[in-house]
């Protein structure tokens, strides 16, 4: 796939680099996992003209001789024998840096905390000993956000208040997804597109798989997905059984309940058989997967939601991890049809994210979220508004018009007024969406 979008990314870090033609930069850039941080990167400085040193779980020694090799391939320079730690490793590419300009990207940067954390102190001491007199355009990338934002932003951190820019790389956004999708397919369907969403969530990896593989229909999404060659099979396992180690069992429990609709604490207790609070709370805290969701307005933790932050995660708990049985007598075609037959129900509560994404998108609005009632009875899908000239837009999204039922949505608007007293004064619309509006 072509390189689409990110060109506000893309002029920040030429603008960076520019900089640090005066003054070495040390650049953050934050993003989930496959959202695309090193294509980024690759196509702003290309793999040529760049030092790249990948971080994986490693001995010291071991990743100072990859990155060696690297700096005498790009730099053809020989390297000093003592520069098998880091810290001396990286105090000669400083030393370097002070008479010619290069970007060294430093990915996954969060694993040195697992290889040995001194390391950022080392880094710290070099940095802060050479940066004056340097032209290095360092950028760290890593795709445990909360792991890698917090070694910046925590004042216990050697490295608190060292970076000089953050930039946070986002999923791709409904426009992109609606050009990207008719670039391989003009002729795609407000279903394709909900697919497309549903499934990638937007993460721009997953994006490319499918449309290099043609999968540029919602059955042939499925398909390409649900195949026996297929990476997407291993993706969720792969990554989460590295970051949970021996707890996974659980965790996974956990994700698989959220992703099938049991979204409350005591309901998830239900499923897992135990208490979770202390998991919950590192699935939000440390690994950044689920979050708290409360009704707009509502403030108390007595009315909360968990839910997955990544749409990918949604579908490979709901249908790949769910039924993995399936996969391992090789039942492909029968999981298709499982997928198949739910997909409606699934793709329906995306519905309402992608929708949500579109008005984020028009700059229209100050505030956009849900709603539901202390007793989960009554539930508005979309609330838009806008602080400014004061109105207030209720959205009721189906699939179908035939499923539309206007006088129950301003029944709950009515309910939601009159709970939340918060909308005095405010003009107030109600409106019906379904998928052909997409």
């Amino acid at each position: 796939m072509k390189f689409f979008g990110r060109e506000k990314e893309s002029k920040l870090l030429q603008e960076i680099a520019n900089r640090a033609k005066e003054n070495a930069q040390f650049t953050v850039l934050s993003g989930a996992r496959r959202i695309g941080k090193t294509s980024l990167v690759k196509h702003v400085f290309g793999e040529e003209n760049m030092l790249y040193f990948f971080v994986s779980k490693k001995t010291e020694q071991a990743l100072c001789e990859i990155f060696q090799q690297e700096v005498e391939n790009k730099l053809h320079v020989p390297m000093p024998a003592e520069a098998m730690r880091f810290e001396k490793l990286f105090d000669y590419i400083m030393r370097l840096s002070e008479t010619r300009e290069f970007t060294l990207f430093i990915d996954e940067f969060q694993v040195f905390k697992k290889i040995d954390e001194s390391i950022y102190g080392d880094i710290q001491k070099v940095w802060d000993l050479r940066k004056e007199n340097s032209h290095l355009n360092l950028i760290v990338g890593g795709s445990a956000k909360s792991l890698l934002l917090r070694l910046f932003e925590d004042k216990s951190e050697p490295l608190y208040g060292r970076q000089t820019a953050t930039i946070k790389l986002d999923h791709f956004y409904p426009a992109l997804l609606k050009e990207i999708l008719a670039t391989y397919n003009p002729h795609y369907s407000a279903d394709d597109l909900l697919a497309l969403y549903s499934i990638t969530g937007g993460v721009a990896r997953y994006v490319e798989l499918l449309m290099d593989a043609g999968a540029t229909t919602k059955d042939k999404m499925i398909r390409e997905i649900i195949r026996s060659s297929s990476i997407f099979l291993s993706e969720g396992k792969n990554h989460l059984i590295e970051e949970f180690g021996k707890d996974y069992g659980t965790y996974f429990s956990i994700l698989t309940a959220i992703a099938t609709g049991h979204v409350e604490r005591a309901q998830i207790e239900d499923i897992v058989g135990k208490g979770v609070g202390g998991y919950l709370a590192t699935l939000e805290d440390t690994y950044d997967v689920i979050k708290k969701h409360q009704p707009l307005f509502v403030d108390t933790n007595k009315v909360v939601r968990y839910i997955l932050n990544d749409s990918f995660y949604i579908f490979w708990f709901r249908y790949i991890y769910r039924y993995n049985y399936m996969l391992e007598i090789g039942a492909y075609d029968k999981l298709i049809q499982v997928i198949k037959e739910d997909f409606d129900t699934f793709s329906g509560k995306r519905m309402e994210s992608l929708y949500k994404e579109m008005l984020i998108e028009s700059l229209q609005y100050t505030r956009i979220d849900t709603w539901w009632s202390r007793n989960g009875e009554s539930e508005i899908d979309l609330i838009a508004i806008n602080e400014l000239n004061k109105t207030a837009e209720f959205y009721e999204l189906k699939r179908q018009t035939s499923a539309f039922n206007p006088s129950l949505l301003h029944q709950r608007v009515q309910e939601f007024l009159v709970a939340t007293r918060k909308l005095k004064g405010y003009t107030v619309s109600e409106h019906s969406v379904s998928l052909q509006s997409l």
